[in-house]
Parts: structure tokens; C-alpha cells; sequence
């Protein structure tokens, strides 16, 4: 932070403004905000993608609708001969 301070003061006594030494500072380009705009869509895109999935999982059911569950125990392979 004291270096940002001292970056400011040393834009005003170059006779900088305010709003130059921020595009200096802190790359206000539009190239840059273009680029980072992609990037930030495709990180979203990735992690609302995992989200649905997890989602997904846990809501999709062991048995579709309209079947029986098994009831198929273990003690029932102990009485086979």
C-alpha cells in the first residue's frame, strides 16, 4: 500500500493526473479487460458445469420411477444347495 502511495506522489510531481497514473498503475487496457473477460467466462462456464453435475448426482435416483426395489438378501445364498 506505501508503495502505491508513493507511486501517486510521484505521478503528481511528473504532472500526471490521477486518472493516467491509474491506467499506468493498474493496466487499464482495453485489450487486457477483453482477455480477462474471456477468462473469467470459461473459469464460470468450468465451475457452474461441476456444480450441475454434483447437483445432478445427488438428486438422480437408485431406481427409475415405476420399478421394484430388490429384496434379494444375503441370508437367501446361505439356504441354496
Amino acid at each position: 500500500m506505501k508503495d502505491i502511495i508513493q507511486l501517486f506522489k510521484i505521478g503528481k510531481e511528473l504532472g500526471l493526473s490521477k486518472k493516467e497514473i491509474k491506467k499506468v498503475l493498474f493496466y487499464y487496457n482495453s485489450k487486457n479487460k477483453v482477455i480477462l473477460l474471456i477468462i473469467k467466462i470459461i473459469f464460470l462456464s468450468i465451475v457452474g458445469y461441476f456444480i450441475v453435475l454434483i447437483i445432478e448426482s445427488a438428486i438422480h435416483n437408485t431406481y427409475t420411477s415405476g420399478t421394484k426395489y430388490s429384496t434379494v438378501k444375503i441370508k437367501d445364498f446361505d439356504k441354496k444347495k
